[in-house]
């Protein structure tokens, strides 16, 4: 019976890892932290396609070089130079799979979800997302490039 319960969850992360490509991105600014990893899923290839009246998974693996008790995020679509707020369904970071308080030189896996609305245009967007520590430094700040269509 383990070896069925084994073998289930190795095919369960092959399948995720199938739709999942590290993202490439720029670090924006990261003052309390060091990113490592940027996976969104699903994205086959880069720069992501986001289609309208869906929902992708975010995670991000950075680790800290502070002590904060909360974590808020902050996202923005970049579009031509000007950032435009990007809502998410959940900005505590602390119920986005880190464990709060955040401790100095650990690494923690941050997973939230990037809903696309079907009223955004079909464009080209850099994404910029922060998460910011409990004095309003960016544990991470990263970009990353996507296309939204229909």
């Amino acid at each position: 019976m383990d070896y069925y319960r084994v073998l289930g969850v190795v095919l369960l992360a092959l399948l995720a890892s199938a739709n999942a490509e590290q993202v490439k991105f720029v670090d924006c600014g990261s003052v309390d932290g060091k990113v490592s990893v940027v996976d969104i899923q699903p994205c086959p290839s880069q720069p992501c396609q986001l289609h309208k009246g869906q929902s992708y998974t975010v995670n991000v693996t950075f680790t800290s070089s502070v002590a904060s008790q909360t974590s808020t995020a902050v996202v923005h679509g970049v579009v031509a130079g000007l950032p435009v707020p990007f809502p998410i369904p959940q900005s505590d970071g602390c119920k986005s799979g880190i464990l709060c308080p955040i401790q100095p030189q650990k690494t923690y896996s941050y997973v939230n979800q990037l809903p696309v609305k079907n009223e955004y245009p079909a464009i080209k967007l850099v994404v910029e997302w922060e998460l910011r520590d409990d004095s309003s430094k960016d544990l991470f700040c990263i970009k990353f490039p996507v296309q939204i269509v229909n």
